[in-house]
């Protein structure tokens, strides 16, 4: 069986002395050891870290970049294997949502957002195939319960998505559910 590739999203903001860098960068070691290759957004930040700590466990890593950001004088981390560049952003994040065979999302900013949401959006209405989907750490607990309304999203959407705590059990939620086929409750609309 080839290897998965997990699709890790987060900011570019982090620095290497910071909490959220160094959680990146334990869950890429926990990714690589667990036989994952490591796919992000491929810039600095948690993208940055999460490519690192994949590498320093022996892992692969894809970084997924855009043109856009080649005129801000933005280049891939070191830590990339292989970079798939796109010319938009729109092509970069569809790729990143929809590629991985599973789904992790990091604290971030907007685009980190934007990648949570679509790849929920695309999973709730069944545009991709069901796939283990995970949000670490508590600042997505608390995003979620200030945003849920029952009225607009129903438990069904909820299951899609997994809270976990620590790289480790993100790790171990992988590949319990990966080993397993994913339930899902879709519908064409949001």
């Amino acid at each position: 069986m080839p290897q998965r590739i997990i699709s890790v999203f987060g900011s570019s903001a982090p620095s290497p002395e910071s909490a959220d860098y160094q959680i990146a960068l334990e869950l890429g070691r926990w990714l690589a050891r667990a036989g994952f290759i490591v796919m992000s957004g491929g810039y600095h930040g948690t993208m940055e870290a999460v490519s690192r700590g994949a590498k320093e466990a022996g892992g692969r890593t894809i970084g997924v970049t855009v043109d856009l950001f080649d005129r801000w004088g933005l280049k891939a981390n070191p830590y990339i294997d292989v970079e798939i560049k796109f010319p938009t952003l729109f092509q970069r994040l569809h790729y990143l949502v929809t590629t991985g065979d599973a789904l992790i999302a990091l604290p971030g900013g907007i685009g980190t957002l934007s990648e949570m949401a679509l790849a929920w959006s695309f999973l709730q209405t069944g545009e991709i195939p069901p796939r283990p989907f995970l949000l670490l750490g508590s600042r997505w607990r608390r995003l979620l319960e200030a945003y849920l309304d029952p009225f607009y999203i129903r438990k069904e959407d909820m299951a899609i998505l997994q809270l976990v705590e620590t790289p480790e059990e993100a790790v171990a939620t992988l590949q319990a559910q990966l080993e397993r086929p994913i339930e899902t409750s879709s519908r064409p609309w949001g």
